[in-house]
Formats: structure tokens, sequence, C-alpha cells
């Protein structure tokens, strides 16, 4: 099972269903059920399906009414655009686990996380 590291606040706008757009440098190939780790904390959180990656915003203009999806405040966006984070990948059916799974965080792993076969069957007993 494949493992998103996502910091706050965004997880927990995901987690709670107000945010459905995660914004990224790049596109994802990868569509599915997958485990949501909140950055920093050296647990699994929640799961998500990906089910699309949409093409990069296209301007500033863009991505300010695409606000309700990917939640950036409009003091935040210009940067965010400048930098790059301009390609949405499209998440659906976000839960919390019923409880947080810990993993160990392999080195380099900054974007994806592959979980350990025994870390996904707990991911996916505490998604129940």
């Amino acid at each position: 099972m494949k493992a998103l590291v996502i910091d706050e606040p965004w997880i927990s706008l995901i987690l709670k269903g107000e945010k459905t757009w995660e914004m990224r440098k790049t596109g994802c190939k990868i569509r599915g059920t997958i485990a949501l780790i909140r950055k920093g904390s050296g647990q699994v959180v929640g799961t998500a399906e990906v089910t699309d990656s949409l093409a990069p915003l296209s301007d500033p203009a863009a991505y300010a009414v695409a606000e309700p999806f990917h939640r950036i405040p409009p003091a935040r966006q210009r940067k965010a655009f400048e930098d790059g984070w301009r390609t949405p990948w499209v998440l659906a059916n976000a839960r919390p686990l019923s409880r947080p799974v810990s993993y160990l965080h392999p080195n380099g792993a900054v974007i994806w996380v592959n979980l350990d076969p025994k870390v996904a069957a707990q991911v996916q007993a505490s998604a129940r």
C-alpha cells in the first residue's frame, strides 16, 4: 500500500472532507486507495482514493477560482502558484482511521512511502 505524506493544515482539511485537491508540482499516475501520513508524526492517520490528476492550473486567477477545492488561503495563493504548486491531485472518500498506525519512515521518502505489509494490514483494519 502506498502512503502519501501531507503536512498540516492540509491533511486535517482532507480528513474532514473540506479539501479534495492536493496541490503538487507534478502529476500523479497512482489511482485507488492510498494511506495518508501526517508529515513528521510517524503515523498513518487516514485513507483516501486518488481519482484523478488534473492539468496544472494555468494562472493565478484559475488558482483563486479553485480555492474551494485546494483550500489554500488567498494570501498564500500567489506564492504557491509561483513556487510551482499548480497540479491538483483529486482525492475522494477521505476517512480518518479509528486509531493512527505507526510506521517506520524510510530515509529519503518525501512524497510517497511504500508501507510494510503488516502496517498496511493494520491501516486497512483501522479504516473499517
